[in-house]
C-alpha cells in the first residue's frame, strides 16, 4: 500500500510541477506533502496573502477541478499583515483570546460554511458556530472567498 501511495504522490508531483515551483517561488514554508485519502495533501506558511494567492491562482490554473485530488492548507505567516493597512486582520491564529483552543480552514472553491461545518463538526447545520466565530470577517454566511482563513471553534 505503501508504494501505491508512494506513486500515487509522484504522479500527483508530476501534474502539479508547477504549483510546487510556484511555492518554492513564493518562499512558501512547505511544512507537509503526501498522499491523504487519495488526495495530495499541501500544507505550509506563505510570507504573504499575495503569496499564497499566487499558489491557489496556479493550482487552478493547472486544474479547474482541483478540489477533487487536492487539499492544501497555506497559512500567512503570523505578524506578515502587520505592514498592511491596520483593518488588516492576522491571517494565522491558534489561539483564541478567551485562552481556548481553535483551528482554522483555509476557504477553498466550493466550499460553504455547511461544508466545512460538516468537515469538522459532522452536521452541516453548525455553520452558525463558525459563522459568529468569524463575524469580524464575514457580514453575510453565505458569502465566503477561496482563500479566506477562518477560525473553528471547538
Amino acid at each position: 500500500m505503501a508504494n501505491t501511495d508512494q506513486q500515487r504522490l509522484d504522479q500527483y508531483k508530476q501534474k502539479y510541477a508547477a504549483v510546487l515551483r510556484t511555492i518554492e517561488q513564493q518562499g512558501v514554508q512547505l511544512a507537509h506533502v503526501h498522499v491523504q485519502d487519495n488526495k495530495l495533501f499541501i500544507q505550509g506558511t506563505a510570507p504573504s496573502e499575495d503569496a499564497k494567492n499566487r499558489v491557489w491562482d496556479q493550482i487552478k490554473m493547472v486544474n479547474p477541478q482541483w478540489e477533487n485530488e487536492l487539499m492544501a492548507d497555506i497559512d500567512v505567516a503570523a505578524g506578515a499583515g502587520q505592514q498592511q493597512q491596520s483593518a488588516d486582520r492576522p491571517q494565522y491564529a491558534s489561539a483564541s483570546a478567551g485562552g481556548g483552543t481553535s483551528r482554522t480552514y483555509t476557504v477553498q472553491a466550493g466550499d460553504s460554511l455547511s461544508k466545512i461545518s460538516r468537515q469538522f463538526y459532522g452536521d452541516p447545520n453548525q455553520y452558525d458556530r463558525i459563522f459568529e466565530a468569524n463575524r469580524d470577517k464575514l457580514s453575510d454566511p453565505n458569502k465566503i472567498r477561496p482563500g479566506q482563513v477562518l477560525n473553528i471553534p471547538d
